[in-house]
């Protein structure tokens, strides 16, 4: 099914504000301080709007969606770690403002240790624990990480022990 511009722009943008917070997740996972975030935001939705046209519209929106936003989270991980940017040792001020504003007190602190947690897995793991999270079933994470149902059920079990251990 071909779209003309004007059609293809416009289901572009419902589909992106439908789903924008997909974009902030990934972008809250992989991206440290407010301007980071707000950059990755960006650069997400740009290559997203980029791919649009290949995008094979008898397969989830989402599916794709996530693919393309993990994969240019990943990279801007990558990146800043070239720079020798990692996680800063702030406090936890911006990951507070990174969490949902309107949990509880003991929401926030448990959203933050694992923010933190999550900060120290590996951009693959920390993706896949990302879509575990959103409740994204092992087919579906493994159809947008490029993995096998198997591979997904084993490597959660793993970051779970890993995680527990840090954790306690």
């Amino acid at each position: 099914m071909t779209f003309a511009p004007a059609n293809a722009a416009t289901e572009f943008a419902a589909l992106l504000h439908e789903h924008r917070k997909i974009v902030f997740k990934v972008a809250a996972s992989y991206a440290w301080t407010e301007a980071d975030r707000a950059d990755l935001a960006q650069e997400i939705a740009t290559q997203l709007w980029s791919a649009f046209a290949r995008y094979d519209r008898s397969r989830p929106f989402t599916t794709w969606m996530y693919r393309v936003a993990l994969n240019t989270g990943m990279a801007f991980a990558r990146a800043e770690t070239t720079k020798g940017r990692h996680f800063p040792d702030t406090g936890d001020a911006d990951l507070e403002r990174a969490v949902d504003t309107t949990a509880g007190p003991e929401d926030t602190q448990a959203l933050v240790l694992l923010s933190q947690a999550m900060a120290r897995l590996d951009r693959a793991d920390r993706a896949l624990l990302l879509l575990h999270l959103e409740a994204r079933s092992s087919g579906e994470i493994a159809d947008i990480l490029g993995l096998t149902p198997t591979n997904v059920t084993t490597r959660l079990s793993r970051i779970r022990q890993r995680l527990a251990a840090q954790l306690s």
